[in-house]
């Protein structure tokens, strides 16, 4: 699955460089088993996103974009789409990818992360619960709000991203176990980007599942064998 997350994002031509952050030795042996980069970290995170400031201090960049491991069906133009408001506003700090539920099951699924979000496409609140609350399926055919779920590809800027890590965890942070909300609750803004890609994050056994048929026919994964030896010539280049 990691392998699969690392190799589409190295098709993002927008990316100078695609490292894996980790605290587990069995993770970095399969990273270096298909040459791909590995920068250990402290195993005493909680957060993805703490393990991801501490990495990213051993890289020179602007923007670092966290792309978790569990999101293997993403696509290399949601990496663009979810750094492009930093290239157009000097002000957005941080931005979430989000996804419109279709389907009840996932609306009340506690490991799909649900956002709402103000008019001006800023995040107000993430929660593992229902949110909008709605009194009919969200699959019935009523006219409803749209409904969002978080997808796990969020760029910070290098600055927040070290303010981030500083800042002390929150009450609702750890009620929800959610990364983001650390942000909200210390009283900054992230910025909310539609995708329209279909992606499913893997969280549990039926998720494995669902993904592996989902991915049978996906068009990104013949790319792989280029990119492979793209990564084979580099290192033996080095």
């Amino acid at each position: 699955m990691i392998e699969h997350v690392f190799r589409r994002a190295m098709l993002c031509e927008h990316l100078d460089a695609v490292y894996v952050a980790t605290c587990d030795d069995e993770i970095r042996s399969v990273v270096e088993g298909f040459d791909g980069p590995v920068l250990m970290t402290s195993a005493a995170h909680e957060r993805a996103s703490d393990r991801v400031a501490e990495a990213a201090e051993r890289i020179d960049a602007d923007i670092v974009v966290m792309i978790q491991g569990d999101e293997p069906m993403i696509a290399p133009s949601m990496i663009l789409d979810a750094i492009t408001p930093m290239f157009q506003d000097s002000s957005v700090i941080c931005v979430n990818l989000a996804c419109r539920i279709r389907n009840h099951e996932e609306y009340i699924d506690r490991n799909t992360i649900k956002v709402v979000m103000n008019l001006n496409g800023d995040a107000l609140y993430f929660s593992r619960s229902p949110i909008p609350a709605l009194s009919f399926p969200i699959d019935s055919g009523n006219e409803r709000p749209p409904v969002f779920k978080q997808v796990c590809v969020i760029p910070f800027r290098r600055d927040f991203l070290r303010e981030f890590a500083r800042l002390p965890p929150t009450p609702l942070e750890q009620a929800e176990s959610i990364d983001m909300l650390r942000v909200i609750e210390h009283g900054h803004s992230i910025r909310l980007v539609e995708t329209t890609s279909a992606t499913h994050a893997v969280d549990t056994p039926e998720d494995l599942r669902l993904v592996e048929t989902l991915m049978k026919d996906d068009p990104i994964v013949p790319l792989y064998g280029r990119q492979r030896e793209q990564i084979t010539d580099e290192a033996e280049g080095a």
